[in-house]
């Protein structure tokens, strides 16, 4: 399938395991394909911005997404957890950001990092995006299509409020942009 990407698309996949190597995942999530075709620049993000959305915004959300930084302390309270003195308590015996540190996984230096079965799903939507578009190859545009499709955190992220907009930007020949 590889061999259909677009320039664009093949960058935005190699940022995506420059993205997890840098926040030290060891799974290369839909997430850090979003996080790829956003670090790429390309159409797709040219596309985003039409729809409304400051790209370094998603950015952000996404990492958080990737890190596991968005737990929900409501949630945890709920059941009894206070997260703030879990976190304090971490901080104490193990150093200022500890908790935060180990939710983001151990893996070897260097080396092979796995697609999620998520990633690998947003990344066979992208292909059913393009031949839906009947486009020949794959672009970044289909690739954070793909995700969206996918659904899951990172898709909710990128769909935003209204998925319409963002789905007709992303679909929009970008020679016609």
């Amino acid at each position: 399938m590889f061999e259909r990407f677009t320039k664009d698309a093949r960058t935005a996949v190699i940022h995506a395991q420059e993205e997890a190597r840098e926040l030290r995942c060891s799974w290369i999530g839909a997430e850090h394909v979003a996080l790829g075709v956003l670090s790429a620049d390309g159409s797709a993000v040219r596309a985003l911005r039409r729809a409304g959305h400051d790209p370094a915004v998603l950015a952000n959300q996404l990492r958080r997404i990737a890190t596991g930084s968005g737990l929900d302390g409501e949630a945890l309270a709920a059941v009894g957890i206070d997260l703030d003195a879990v976190s304090r308590s971490s901080d104490a015996i193990f150093g200022d950001g500890a908790l935060e540190r180990a939710g983001r996984g151990r893996r070897r230096r260097g080396g092979h990092i796995p697609f999620t079965s998520a990633a690998r799903k947003a990344l066979e939507l992208a292909l059913r995006e393009a031949l839906r578009l009947e486009d020949k190859e794959i672009s970044d545009r289909h690739l954070l299509l793909g995700v969206i499709r996918g659904g899951g955190p990172a898709g909710e992220v990128l769909a935003g409020h209204d998925v319409g907009a963002v789905r007709a930007s992303l679909e929009a020949r970008p020679d016609a942009a």
